[in-house]
């Protein structure tokens, strides 16, 4: 939404534990009819509040997780604006992952994470830094497979042209899945987050 008036209603893109246990309905069904799941991300996170815990709100980010991990068709996870928590990684399960070129994806907000290691509100910046949040640290990072460029002014400016844009890039990549058969795909998007990550063994 863009109003407050829309955003209320949409509770401010934060899913409650029903949003993602029909998401998943959805995306059984796609698999039933072997259609492509394609999600389209925009969240600070799921809905923190008491009744959404009540019913089960870290349960139905945990099937969703999986659900989206087991899909035997081509999915693909689009973060088109805000990208936070575990409330967009429920739906971010993908064999590939595109980033619009001003999107942001984290496990949490650069003010909540100052807020934790440096109980510091003037670490935001510092934080922002530390989480390697934008499109172009994440592709580094192997985290996302592709940036979708934005138009002059960002994708809000022009929504059209927005949509021209990202249909070229879906249709590269479902070009590529829909060649592959049904276990290669699972095995692609396993491996695809098995490489997520660097550690170090000391």
């Amino acid at each position: 939404g863009r109003t407050t008036k829309e955003k209320m209603e949409r509770n401010f893109g934060m899913p409650h534990p029903e949003g993602y246990r029909k998401a998943i309905r959805v995306a059984r069904l796609a698999e039933r009819y072997r259609m492509p799941v394609i999600t389209l991300i925009d969240t600070p996170g799921a809905y923190p509040g008491i009744g959404a815990e009540e019913r089960g709100q870290s349960e139905a980010i945990a099937q969703s997780l999986y659900t989206f991990g087991q899909l035997k068709v081509p999915t693909i996870a689009v973060i088109i604006g805000e990208g936070g928590s575990g409330g967009a990684l429920a739906l971010g399960v993908a064999n590939r992952i595109l980033m619009l070129e001003n999107a942001v994806y984290s496990v949490i907000s650069p003010e909540g994470c100052a807020a934790i290691l440096w109980k510091d509100q003037s670490k935001v910046k510092e934080a922002s830094r530390a989480l390697k949040l934008t499109a172009q640290d994440l592709l580094k990072l192997g985290v996302i497979d592709a940036i979708v460029p934005e138009p002059l002014g960002a994708a809000h400016w022009d929504h059209r042209r927005s949509a021209r844009i990202l249909k070229r890039f879906l249709k590269r990549c479902l070009t590529e899945l829909l060649n592959m058969e049904r276990e290669e795909l699972l095995q692609d998007r396993i491996g695809k987050f098995e490489k997520m990550g660097a550690f170090v063994e000391l």
